[in-house]
């Protein structure tokens, strides 16, 4: 595993994102964005934190076309954002349910809406306002004559390339979980309830150096299994079960984002068959991922390998995706998705096929695009399917 990198970031990384989001405002008209989501909210300005578990307060930054973010936040956050790099932190006593944050928002906003401004919104696929509707409504008729614009494609386009300071941290959780992932076989055995292997599989990942595992699913059944968002049962392993743990470990707010499959006692034909398909499936997809290259191209790369075995070509959606501060983020490896791979995208590569009796079968490895191709960031899995 490699050495940990420094936990959170220099003041140089935010003022990098705020001054490439401001030349992308330029170009789109926009005066500023307004950022509600707990992943805009902590790109920009390294604000970390559990406590957006809660659903009691809305959280704002507002990024102007000039200058650093302005937080306008409850109270309680005050501290934690005043050790950002921000300077302006207006806060309020919240939960306030008849005016939470919006007058402190009017008061911002007010002289853009005085000038007819227009302010970003992220508006687009994979977003969310993350406050109250209503609020929203009070916000927009306290703003005669402010314009909110759609600012997904400026976020986003900022997101999905990673910096190598944030590259460090995804390769140091992707030790992290392929570490893991070794240990599996040590506590995963015949009588073994699944709920039992994932409790260990958790304990494992933390002692291995992750913050928290707040992602594992998986399945496990005779002959494969028929599901991969299920949480674990009681329901003892047994020979012949084709066991598969995914995981989102999470290090410094950045996660990991793949699987494993092995086969308890013995292993049957046909999921040896399905296992082999699929580690060829994601060597096309790894393959593919070279700057230039569209999500849809690596999408075909990976169906044309799984066609051989499963003709239905499953019905998931997509065949991977990004990874950063979310456990997934943009792009999709999709027929529909044309975006543009580009050096420092870290991405999933993720195939499925379905066999047998209803059963399915997953792959995922994550991957650092560079300038000659991928670079695998997890331990790559055994090429025939390992059994425990």
């Amino acid at each position: 595993m490699t050495n940990a990198p420094a936990r959170g970031f220099a003041i140089e990384e935010f003022a990098a994102r705020t001054t490439r989001a401001q030349a992308a405002m330029a170009k789109s008209g926009l005066a500023g964005m307004l950022l509600t989501t707990e992943a805009e909210v902590r790109y920009f300005t390294g604000f970390h934190t559990l406590f957006w578990q809660s659903p009691t307060r809305p959280w704002f930054v507002f990024l102007p076309a000039d200058g650093k973010p302005i937080a306008i936040i409850p109270e309680i956050g005050a501290d934690l954002m005043g050790k950002t790099w921000l300077d302006d932190v207006r806060t309020w006593a919240a939960p306030a349910p008849q005016d939470d944050g919006i007058s402190l928002l009017i008061d911002l906003l007010s002289p853009f809406a005085a000038a007819g401004a227009s302010i970003g919104l992220m508006k687009g696929h994979e977003t969310h306002l993350r406050m109250p509707l209503g609020d929203f409504e009070r916000l927009s008729a306290g703003l005669e004559g402010l314009r909110w614009d759609d600012c997904t494609d400026i976020v986003r386009g900022l997101r999905m390339v990673k910096s190598q300071a944030e590259i460090a941290k995804l390769r140091h959780i992707c030790a992290i979980g392929s570490a893991t992932f070794a240990t599996v076989p040590s506590f995963a055995d015949a009588g073994t309830p699944l709920e039992d292997v994932f409790r260990a599989f958790r304990r494992a990942a933390l002692a291995q150096g992750a913050d928290d595992v707040p992602y594992l699913v998986g399945g496990a059944d005779q002959g494969g299994y028929s599901d991969v968002i299920s949480p674990p049962t009681d329901r003892p392993l047994q020979s012949g079960d084709i066991l598969m743990l995914d995981t989102g470990a999470i290090w410094d707010g950045y996660f990991c984002d793949f699987d494993r499959n092995w086969a308890v006692g013995a292993a049957d034909d046909a999921s040896r068959r399905a296992y082999d398909v699929l580690w060829q499936a994601t060597e096309a997809g790894i393959a593919a991922a070279k700057p230039g290259a569209t999500c849809s191209d690596l999408y075909h790369a990976m169906t044309r390998v799984i066609s051989r075995f499963d003709d239905t070509g499953g019905d998931v959606g997509r065949l991977g995706h990004g990874l950063g501060i979310q456990l997934t983020e943009w792009p999709s490896h999709a027929a529909w998705d044309n975006t543009i791979i580009t050096e420092n995208m870290v991405l999933t590569i993720e195939p499925s096929l379905s066999y047998g009796d209803g059963r399915i079968m997953v792959h995922e490895e994550n991957i650092l695009v560079r300038a000659s191709g991928a670079e695998l960031l997890t331990t790559r899995a055994a090429p025939e399917l390992p059994v425990i």
